[in-house]
């Protein structure tokens, strides 16, 4: 349906629903968990002996992840946290030696992120290298796992939502009459204390999909006992009240103990079954896990824990009720159960240590290399003090690169002024790492391949020659109109969206053209809004997802900036989400309606693209573009422009606006003026007023902030102009501050000013409500011309 399937990760085997387990998989699953809980044990030892920086295991919940994992099939969807090393194993999606790989942070054989997240943060790929998706439906699909508390969720929900999407959209999408895939979500039970949690069980529960969520409780929120983080104690019973109903309205709520073998079983057979036949979303809270090793390497749970509870945990640990259960059924005797464990330390030790030599003997060779490097310094200056830096190098325990470029980057800077072949060396090898850490690291925050944004072809925008003039939202309804009809896998969602076409009408009419599958309302729910717009990319739906107006946006941020924009980097390339963010804001008056405080964004949304069109045609063309791409982004439309006067194009659905190229809006000679969104009209009255003076402006519309100015329009503006001003609607120090450094420091704008560059923001303060408000927050025409005047003025200018 969506792609063809390639073998990028050897270990994502397809293989047929569970069966009734019998004793030879009962005694594998057994030695299974002690491979996990060995692989815990050692991450902690690796870590406290240097070999390691941090890491986390799922000591404690084996048992629980082994028998969940025989309900995961092909075509389901895994969001999961950081807990989760059982679940991969018992997949066959990882070996001993890629846990260990990932810990040490190795860049070639981690294969969830490339050495770019911690360990325990699992991914299986989506996309190949040329961006095509890979066949989801017939393979078991992991999505990225992040270390932000309960932040995962909204995407399994997104992932549970495209399921039910498909099947009602697509004919023979998950075999038609199939029973449905899953979305499954574990999470600690400390983290359903986070607010986006409630967020996503209430919207599950609205929308009615495939949701399994898995709460792994094994009583502390690091050393903060349930008791002080749930109401009653227990989240299944504070979910009560979301429990289904008589009407089959709600969500289904299990519980089961994290040692009883049977009872997990019977758990997970009955409510993974129903969840596959009835759509109907479900909590699994599952209780008495243990956490042998405590929460992380980061400390000891001895500090926190009664002499009580931890002698408790000893005797529930689940592994050891496992093997209890398999002698008291006849399965096993106890002394295949000790082989059975040995065996299985056994495979760990020989796979860490595998690990260890794939990860650290190409450094030592590069070690044994630089060292000669040194010495050969240290023969030619003898009396230079290099020796030294060598010596600093033989004390590290377990040098890496970097810690190499550092002793480098240090005798260069002991060495200066002197000049040697073997200092040439030195640099050349330098320079060399520095450029193999770049490429390791420095890849894939946006796309790299042919269905790159910055990769689409530009099509100009095409009028008749007497164009009718509408209102701007009229252009945008049009061309919404025109992709929905392109695109069968577009949908567009948010508050007011579907039945009122969104509060700008710019949806009209398209929830009764293409039905509410398509076009939908959701709930006031910014946070999941956005990250159930990632789960349905990911699954490979196109959705346009509506936060009504930008000051909402931080209720959406967590998702943004903590998933969405930096997915692609952290798997390295192998997951992308193409959400495109739609949101209103500038002008309008009132605190929270105030919607200009962008360079809050440029900071947290690095890895999406920030496009600030001046008028609903621009708009337009830029969904037109990102429709096309695999990028993700967020577009916000100009608040007080839906009812302003625009051309109608012919080419509705086709032109598009290319990302990182200003605009030159009108040509000047004495000064260029840099601005974008709202305040394009603003200045461009100002310039009208400038010109009655004799004052030439070159206006230019940066259209996008991210990327910026990827063509130097501004810079070859400055070269001719030598005075420049940056103007928005931001706070000061805001995105003037950031359009300046862009332009004088990476473009190198600085050496062709003949004045100081200037910048006009709005005040720090947000815009009081009313008219007075916002003309004492917001540059006015005035504000613009005074400025402009100020500047050509001081430089001798026309006067």
């Amino acid at each position: 349906m969506i792609g063809n399937s390639v073998p990028l990760n050897l270990h994502n085997k397809v293989e047929s629903p569970a069966a009734v387990p019998n004793r030879e998989s009962l005694l594998n699953d057994y030695k299974l968990c002690w491979i996990s809980r060995t692989v815990s044990n050692l991450v902690r030892k690796e870590v406290l002996s240097g070999k390691a920086k941090f890491g986390v295991g799922s000591a404690g919940k084996e048992l629980l992840q082994v028998i969940y994992a025989k309900h995961f099939e092909t075509g389901d969807f895994f969001s999961g946290y950081y807990r989760d090393q059982t679940f991969m194993l018992a997949k066959d999606l990882a070996r001993p030696s890629d846990l260990f790989s990932s810990l040490y942070g190795d860049s070639e054989n981690d294969l969830n992120s490339r050495g770019r997240q911690m360990n325990n943060h699992f991914a299986t790929p989506f996309v190949r290298p040329d961006g095509s998706r890979v066949d989801l439906e017939n393979r078991f699909n992991v999505s990225s796992a992040i270390s932000p508390l309960a932040g995962h969720l909204p995407r399994a929900l997104g992932f549970a939502i495209a399921i039910k999407m498909q099947k009602e959209l697509v004919t023979d999408a998950y075999g038609g009459d199939k029973n449905s895939p899953v979305s499954y979500c574990t999470i600690g039970d400390a983290s359903t204390s986070e607010g986006i949690f409630f967020e996503t069980i209430n919207a599950a529960g609205v929308l009615q999909v495939p949701l399994a969520i898995i709460v792994q409780d094994d009583g502390y929120g690091i050393s903060v006992p349930t008791a002080l983080q749930t109401t009653k104690g227990s989240i299944s019973a504070a979910l009560r009240g979301f429990q289904t109903d008589y009407r089959g309205k709600g969500l289904d709520i299990y519980e089961a103990k994290a040692w009883d073998v049977e009872g997990l079983q019977k758990t997970f057979e009955a409510g993974i079954q129903k969840i596959r036949k009835t759509q109907m979303p479900a909590i699994f809270h599952i209780t008495e896990c243990t956490q042998p090793n405590g929460h992380s390497t980061s400390g000891s749970h001895e500090r926190y824990k009664s002499t009580e509870r931890l002698t408790w945990e000893k005797e529930r640990d689940c592994i050891l009720a496992f093997g209890e259960w398999l002698v008291e059924e006849g399965i096993s005797d106890r002394e295949t159960l000790d082989r059975l464990k040995a065996e299985g330390i056994a495979e760990v030790k020989s796979h860490k240590k595998e690990a260890w030599i794939a990860y650290y003997r190409p450094i030592q060779e590069e070690i044994k290399a630089f060292k000669g490097l040194v010495e050969s310094v240290v023969d030619a200056f003898p009396d230079s003090g290099v020796k030294n830096l060598l010596e600093n190098l033989s004390a590290l325990y377990v040098p890496v690169r970097s810690d190499l470029v550092k002793i480098a980057d240090e005798m260069q800077m002991f060495m200066l002024g002197e000049s040697h072949p073997s200092l040439d060396a030195i640099e050349q090898w330098r320079n060399e790492q520095v450029a193999t850490i770049d490429q390791t690291f420095g890849t894939h925050l946006h796309s790299e391949n042919p269905l790159s944004a910055l990769a689409v072809e530009p099509v100009p925008i095409q009028y008749e020659s007497e164009a009718p003039t509408v209102n701007g939202f009229e252009i945008l309804n049009k061309n919404f109109d025109a992709l929905l009809a392109k695109y069968p896998n577009l949908c567009a969602f948010g508050e007011d969206l579907g039945n009122i076409g969104d509060v700008n009408q710019g949806f009209a009419g398209l929830q009764e053209k293409y039905g509410e599958i398509r076009v939908f309302d959701t709930g006031i729910r910014e946070w999941s809004i956005a990250g159930q717009a990632i789960g349905m990319a990911m699954q490979g739906l196109r959705p346009i997802a509506e936060i009504q107006y930008l000051d909402y946006i931080y209720y959406a941020l967590p998702a943004l900036t903590d998933d969405l924009a930096c997915l692609r980097y952290r798997t390295a390339g192998s997951q992308s989400a193409p959400v495109i963010i739609r949101t209103r804001g500038h002008r309008l008056e009132g605190i929270w309606h105030s919607g200009s405080y962008i360079a809050s964004l440029i900071h947290s949304l690095r890895g999406m693209y920030l496009c600030v069109p001046r008028n609903m045609t621009q708009a337009a063309g830029m969904y037109n573009t990102l429709l096309q791409s695999d990028d993700p982004a967020i577009v916000i439309e100009v608040l007080n422009g839906y009812r302003s006067k625009e051309a109608l194009p012919t080419n509705l659905g086709e032109f598009t606006v290319p990302l990182g190229v200003p605009e030159i809006l009108r040509e000047g000679e004495d000064l260029t003026l840099v601005t974008y969104g709202a305040c394009v009209r603003i200045a461009e009255e100002a310039c009208d007023r400038l010109a009655k003076k004799g004052i030439s402006v070159e206006l230019i519309d940066v259209q996008t902030l991210l990327p910026f100015d990827l063509t130097q329009t501004i810079l070859q503006s400055l070269k001719k102009t030598n005075r420049i001003l940056f103007l928005d609607e931001d706070v000061p120090g805001g995105t003037t501050a950031y359009m300046m450094q862009e332009v004088l420091e990476h473009q190198g704008g600085y050496f062709y000013l003949d004045s100081q560059p200037k910048t006009l923001s709005a005040k720090a303060s947000r815009p009081p409500y009313g008219n007075d408000g916002d003309y004492y927050n917001k540059p006015q025409v005035a504000d613009v011309f005074w400025a402009v005047w100020e500047l050509v003025e001081e430089a001798g200018g026309v006067f």
